[in-house]
């Protein structure tokens, strides 16, 4: 299969660019370069690759000739996460840990979850979130979300696993996915409560260092025992694993339960982060997933809902500074791809839902 149907790095988030900008040869082009080879549907299809992440990209262009592209992608999305579902389930019944791409954004149901949104499978959606809510049951002592994995690809996992906090790998992904279909109206049993589970556990785990909110990006089950995390201070603000995308989540959250004092301390963490130069002295790219461009595009979210005013201008100027130069790949989550659309400003196609922000 082709590495052109990823989203993440490939010709289908170069195409969600064209579509942005409104280039629908560009856009064909790119849509091509995708479909060279097939569409995957095997166990790696996700939000950012094969049929979830065409039927995301797709649902942006309103183009003659599209519908059979669109039917394909959208039949094998439902596919995918039919699949995934019973799996999950199988998982749970025999009270085994999960991995995060169970559940997360980048891999797992949640992203699929966007991808259900995004095209309109509704009854399919509510599945998944019927899913999220049963992920939040606690399990003993821990979250039904504690991961079996390490949160490094190339580090051993912790005794006794971990909880992710990040919302491209981390529980703050369902939170973000369960508050905005609660706002959208779209509903299962237990949602609210699932919500509030999430939110219980970040509230545990909220630091406060030197008049800054912050979260710990994971945590061991040693850090549990003891009752407070190894990581000491927050580190890199970046829309997948920092402050942003967590507080981006915990505001959509407070949003949808109606919950002032929440969306307060959620806008507060952010403006510390982004007014503190140690914090975004640590970004070093310009792309959306560890760079300036997720910082970006996370503000414009933040500022839209925002109770208090968030400094827009200060962050749009540390993105320019940092893709001036840039030496980066093609790419929509840690390249130029995703580096473009941020800089631009615009969401026409709601490109930044697959980053759970919107």
């Amino acid at each position: 299969m082709s590495a052109g149907q990823s989203l993440a790095d490939g010709a289908a988030g170069v195409a969600l660019l064209h579509l942005e900008t409104g280039n629908w040869p560009a856009a064909r082009d790119a849509l091509r370069q995708a479909t060279v080879g097939g569409v995957s549907i095997a166990a790696g299809a996700s939000l950012f690759y094969g049929a979830p992440a065409l039927a995301f990209v797709l649902a942006a262009a309103d183009h003659p000739g599209l519908a059979q592209a669109k039917a394909t992608t959208a039949e094998g999305t439902v596919m995918v996460t039919r699949q995934r579902l019973e799996a999950a389930h199988r998982r749970i019944d025999r009270g085994a840990l999960p991995h995060f791409a169970e559940y997360d954004l980048i891999r797992g149901l949640t992203g699929l979850g966007v991808a259900l949104r995004r095209i309109g499978d509704l009854d399919l959606l509510r599945d998944v979130l019927e899913y999220l809510v049963r992920l939040t049951e606690p399990q003993a002592e821990l979250p039904g979300w504690w991961c079996c994995n390490s949160p490094e690809r190339d580090q051993p996992p912790p005794v006794g696993g971990h909880a992710n906090h990040g919302i491209a790998h981390g529980i703050t992904g369902p939170l973000a996915l369960l508050a905005l279909t609660l706002r959208d109206g779209i509903t299962v049993n237990g949602h609210s409560e699932a919500i509030q589970r999430i939110c219980r556990w970040l509230d545990t785990w909220q630091q406060n260092t030197d008049g800054a909110i912050w979260w710990p990006q994971t945590l061991t089950l040693t850090d549990v025992n003891r009752g407070a995390p190894t990581q000491q201070t927050p580190l890199r603000p970046s829309w997948c694993y920092g402050t942003p995308g967590i507080a981006r989540a915990q505001q959509l959250a407070a949003q949808a339960l109606h919950e002032p004092d929440r969306q307060n301390r959620a806008e507060t963490a952010f403006a510390c982060c982004v007014t503190d130069p140690d914090q975004t002295g640590r970004l070093v790219e310009g792309g959306l997933c560890h760079g300036t461009a997720g910082l970006l595009a996370t503000a414009r979210r933040i500022a839209a809902d925002a109770l208090t005013p968030t400094p827009l201008n200060t962050i749009a100027a540390l993105h320019q500074r940092a893709t001036g130069d840039a030496d980066e790949p093609l790419g929509l989550l840690t390249g130029t791809t995703g580096a473009a659309l941020a800089g631009m400003g615009t969401t026409a196609t709601a490109w930044d839902a697959c980053l759970l922000i919107a």
